[in-house]
């Protein structure tokens, strides 16, 4: 097990304060991130080793350790002997004992990983928070883009493994036919753990109001509107489909206000299947107004044509 000089590694001397660790480690943490050297093995094997220095010297207790037997195994050309010599040996030590994480050297292991079970307690809440590097954020979706799906740059913020956030411009896929509220997992895209590997992207969908289309489920409703005169002797409208389609759309005589039309197959995609909602025309019918002396005659003398007591009444 070879022994690694952690100070060296920090380009510090033995007698550097908490204040040179942190701003050594941040300097070289930087230099070295992923995002700054993608695709580069002996960068993020630097990274890692910044890394698992910085866990150490920057935690009083463990650098502690380290001071003590570390320079021990140096003075003695082995750990083992070392720990025996502080009094340490016996099983549990020469490579038998718990490790203390994935992703840090047999060393740090050997050393920091055989010191019981608050050590390992400890181990265990680092290599939680290791794992904390899945990042949640909502994307905003509109209509059009549950209907053809789209693809997109979004800007995400996430941990960038040396103690802050990173801005990162990303190019993601909406898929036709998304759900309210669904979850998309981009795998690796998260924010940076200490080891220089990435967590994962989870994007939140949430649906935008479109201007004249209302969604229910995969099924839209839109208005049209249309003089009494039409409502009463039928019409033909032109309803315009969230695909951009003009249709023209019979309406039926004598229709009621608040009626609605069924276009089939108009509305959203579900997701993963060629079928599509459809889209309800809801009808909407006016009442004329600026009449004149020779219209309300007209509209009294329909009335009376038809039988119409124009005086309100509840029914009773």
């Amino acid at each position: 097990m070879e022994y690694r000089d952690y100070y060296k590694i920090l380009e510090l001397d033995r007698s550097a304060d908490a204040d040179a660790i942190k701003r050594a480690y941040r300097r070289l943490a930087r230099k070295y991130h992923p995002d700054v050297n993608p695709g580069d093995p002996k960068a993020e094997a630097r990274f890692k080793e910044i890394n698992e220095a910085h866990q150490v010297l920057s935690d009083p207790e463990k650098k502690a350790r380290y001071d003590r037997f570390g320079s021990a195994y140096r003075q003695h050309g082995s750990f083992e002997a070392a720990m025996r010599q502080a009094g340490f040996g016996g099983p549990g030590f020469g490579g038998h004992g718990p490790m203390g994480g994935a992703g840090f050297s047999d060393f740090f292991e050997q050393l920091f990983g055989s010191f019981g079970a608050a050590a390992g307690a400890r181990g265990a809440r680092q290599s939680a928070g290791a794992r904390a590097a899945d990042v949640a954020h909502e994307v905003d979706v509109t209509l059009e883009e549950i209907l053809n799906g789209s693809q997109r740059m979004i800007s995400v913020r996430s941990p960038d493994g040396i103690g802050g956030t990173a801005n990162r411009r990303l190019r993601v896929k909406i898929p036709p036919g998304v759900r309210p509220g669904a979850r998309i997992r981009l795998a690796g895209e998260g924010g940076v753990r200490p080891d220089g590997t990435r967590g994962d992207l989870f994007l939140k969908v949430r649906v935008l109001d479109h201007p004249s289309m209302r969604r229910n489920g995969v099924n839209l409703e839109t208005d049209i509107s249309i003089p009494m005169t039409a409502a009463a002797l039928g019409t033909r409208a032109v309803v315009s489909t969230l695909g951009g389609e003009k249709l023209r759309v019979r309406v039926p005589p004598e229709v009621s206000q608040g009626a609605r039309l069924r276009l089939r197959g108009k509305g959203l995609p579900q997701m993963g299947k060629g079928e599509r909602g459809d889209l309800f025309v809801k009808v909407n019918v006016t009442t004329p107004k600026g009449l004149d002396g020779q219209q309300r005659d007209l509209i009294r003398d329909l009335a009376k044509l038809r039988g119409e007591d124009l005086e309100a009444s509840n029914g009773r």
